[in-house]
């Protein structure tokens, strides 16, 4: 027969055992499982095949074996990369949907479209930097344009009558082209396209005589002699053109313009998450493999010494001026 102390004794220790419990569930994510546990997906706010596509599919690769888990490229274009910005800026900040983001998405689209779904700025964590390349100008060589000497010259003897082409309003061809234009004391006239391709092929055709474009664009019709780079917008040459000069080497003194990726999460992700893909992005970008994976196209591993947010907020002021000046807007 049970005493009313053994009775005492086992409701005792189940109070315990019921306490433990309770305390274990109340802890939550301690006792969760590490980040992360499911796939990961990385919003492209492009179509497949375009520079930015180009980036994110070899990382997203390396960065899935890295953390063991799938890491999945959505492509989501549309809006100058604007509707894929605003589905990760307006997704769970779990560290599962992330953007590569870009110069357009993140510090041009601010201050060129009237309209924009979110902010730049206050609407994401950004991670890291991934990848960079310069603008080059370009011109068929049968314009007789040989050097950024030459073209200075040529367009102060026809002040806003020569014309340059670009992917449209706003990309970072048409703001460098300003760009120029102000730092060298020149007037040119600035032709929008609907993408680079279109444009190359007028320039190729002679119907435009040069060109502001992204160096992967362009640097095969270089390479075969068609068109010629005068020079890139870069702090230093790229590897892949080694031959040809800066802005800064060519005359136009402290010129950089760069286009750039970069990866973002939402707004408010938790630190432990964001250094956790800042450390293994940051791993990936140094090596090697990753470097190679890019080719020989003009897109170089980043190298910039500033963190994320530091460089992003310089380049929200310098990108942002440069449409201002430019007069560029899109509803």
């Amino acid at each position: 027969m049970k005493t009313t102390a053994d009775r005492s004794s086992r409701r005792g220790v189940l109070a315990v055992l019921l306490l433990g419990v309770a305390s274990g569930a109340g802890l939550g994510p301690a006792f969760a499982q590490p980040f992360p546990n499911r796939p990961i997906r990385l919003v492209v706010p492009f179509p497949p095949g375009g520079p930015t596509d180009i980036v994110a599919r070899p990382l997203a690769q390396m960065l899935g074996e890295s953390l063991k888990q799938s890491v999945i490229v959505d492509n989501r274009g549309g809006a100058g990369g604007s509707i894929g910005a605003d589905l990760v800026a307006k997704s769970p900040p779990d560290g599962y949907t992330l953007l590569m983001g870009t110069v357009g998405t993140n510090a041009i689209n601010g201050a060129l479209y009237s309209k924009l779904p979110y902010d730049p700025v206050r609407d994401f964590t950004p991670i890291t930097l991934v990848a960079s390349a310069p603008i080059a100008v370009v011109v068929n060589p049968t314009v007789g344009i040989a050097s950024v000497k030459d073209l200075i010259a040529h367009a102060k003897s026809n002040p806003g009558k020569v014309s340059f082409g670009s992917a449209g309003n706003g990309t970072p061809g048409h703001l460098t082209g300003e760009m120029f234009a102000t730092a060298a004391g020149v007037s040119l006239q600035h032709v929008p396209y609907k993408g680079s391709a279109p444009a190359i092929t007028d320039l190729l055709g002679n119907q435009i005589p040069m060109m502001f474009d992204p160096l992967q664009s362009v640097i095969q019709h270089v390479r075969s002699g068609k068109l010629r780079a005068l020079a890139i917008s870069g702090r230093i040459r790229s590897p892949a053109l080694p031959d040809v000069p800066t802005l800064g080497e060519a005359g136009v003194k402290d010129f950089e313009s760069t286009a750039w990726w970069a990866v973002f999460g939402p707004a408010n992700m938790p630190a432990e998450i964001a250094r956790t893909l800042r450390n293994e992005i940051e791993r990936i970008v140094r090596s090697d493999a990753f470097e190679q994976k890019l080719g020989n196209l003009g897109v170089q591993p980043s190298t910039e010494p500033l963190s994320l947010a530091e460089f992003k907020k310089r380049e929200v002021a310098r990108w942002g001026k440069a449409v201002r000046d430019s007069g560029a807007t899109v509803d």
